[in-house]
């Protein structure tokens, strides 16, 4: 059933009289059914001979904004959107439903760490008019008009969270995890209808295309919740593997399962949770971190085994208390550079970035940052991006140098940051 999107109204919500009954509800349900798909509204054309702008977005997870920035250079802002601006509608039905309301107050009191997440992942329609984004506290994708700040559709997920996304190379069809649904859907990005979706292990988090776009690989972490982090407690984590799905049929075509491999190589005290990953640039090696662990996996995709293991330099200051790094990370975000000769290592729980070597493997120097929390690769190639989430800025290292190039501030807790396209011109909704 299509559900037409509506004006925000403000409405009083009974927030203290729901709240016994929620904390129950949420102890006791299980992932729900999928939801309804969302109504055609595409986003209207470009405007004739005026181009695209190719940008970065950062998306501002607690603040429910995007900053738009300068691909190159210094990173200058361009503009920003609201990302939320049917929030008084979403927080109404929210609010009148005790099951909703529970997993609402969970997502704040768990993965947010006592905040709302209003926006995780984000990517534009290839014409720039639109930035589709999946809104983990609302537990939909939305796409609104960059021009307008309107939103074109809205596609709820299955379950009560969305995570993060993936776009298709041709840019018509993004992939979104339904993380408490064990579920990947695959929608069209002009009008929102899914076109498919794909049954995952627990918890699916990181999608990633290949590059022809045949397949579609997903990687489930687990629960990253629970306290139960010691690494003998590792079985508790639920099913965490890697799906590889034809892109067309949705059809499952390999199934990885790193626990072996990472037994095979004899580093069995290690999560099999992939976090972000990243492939060389003809896919014949696939590069990922893991829950707890503050470095990089390298595995042969042909071979189907885990080829190199780099441990990186662990920050003294770091508290060693497994239970305090934030949703089990350690290392969260990793890209690499364009002629695939470096990677780029977002250093989380201890606070720095480094660019690394892929011959050998070597760290170049470490980076001082604030809980960075992404990492992705500028306009021209030359620089890794990170988003510093604990200090509300990104900052630009150069992949040649390791050298950090320049910082600028953005909203609060920036995460996810996707190169992206607006109109030429522009400067922020109208």
């Amino acid at each position: 059933m299509s559900r037409t999107v509506r004006t925000a109204r403000t409405a009083r919500t009974p927030v203290r009289a729901l709240l016994a009954g929620c904390v129950l509800a949420a102890a006791s349900l299980a992932a729900g059914p999928a939801s309804a798909s969302a109504p055609a509204a595409a986003p209207a054309p470009a405007p004739g001979g005026t181009g695209v702008r190719e940008v970065l977005f950062v998306g501002n997870n607690w603040e429910g904004t995007a900053d738009v920035l300068a691909s190159t250079g210094d990173l200058a802002k361009v503009g920003r959107i609201n990302m939320i601006p049917d929030k008084e509608e979403r927080l109404r039905e929210i609010y009148l439903n005790p099951i909703k309301l529970a997993f609402f107050l969970g997502i704040r009191g768990s993965a947010g760490e006592g905040h709302d997440q209003f926006v995780d992942d984000m990517y534009t329609t290839p014409d720039g008019t639109a930035v589709v984004a999946s809104r983990p506290s609302f537990a939909d994708v939305v796409s609104i008009d960059v021009r307008t700040g309107r939103i074109n559709w809205r596609f709820p997920v299955s379950g009560f969270r969305s995570d993060h996304m993936a776009v298709s190379p041709d840019g018509t069809r993004v992939a979104v995890s339904a993380s408490t649904a064990n579920t990947v859907h695959v929608l069209d990005i002009a009008t929102g209808r899914q076109v498919g979706s794909f049954p995952t292990g627990d918890k699916p988090h990181e999608n990633t295309f290949s590059r022809d776009g045949r397949f579609l690989w997903n990687s489930a972490i687990g629960d990253v919740t629970s306290a139960l982090d010691a690494p003998w407690l590792d079985w508790t984590k639920g099913d965490r593997k890697i799906t590889v799905v034809d892109a067309q049929t949705f059809r499952t075509v390999r199934v990885i399962d790193m626990r072996e491999r990472l037994d095979a190589f004899g580093r069995s005290d290690l999560s099999d949770a992939v976090r972000p990953m990243s492939f060389s640039p003809d896919e014949s090696k696939l590069y990922f971190q893991v829950s707890f662990f503050n470095g990089v996996v390298e595995y042969d995709v042909a071979a189907d085994r885990i080829t190199r293991i780099k441990e990186l330099p662990r920050n003294p200051a770091t508290n060693a208390d497994r239970t305090t790094w934030v949703n089990d990370s350690r290392h969260h975000g990793l890209s690499m550079s364009p002629d695939g000769t470096k990677l780029c290592v977002a250093g989380t729980m201890d606070d720095y970035a480094t660019v690394v070597d892929r011959a050998s493997l070597a760290e170049g120097p470490l980076v001082p940052a604030n809980k960075p929390y992404w990492a992705t690769v500028d306009g021209d190639g030359t620089a890794c991006v990170i988003s510093e989430s604990g200090a509300d800025q990104v900052t630009a290292i150069d992949f040649a140098t390791g050298a950090k190039r320049v910082s600028v501030p953005d909203g609060d807790h920036p995460q996810r940051v996707r190169i992206g396209h607006v109109p030429a011109g522009w400067t922020g909704p109208q």
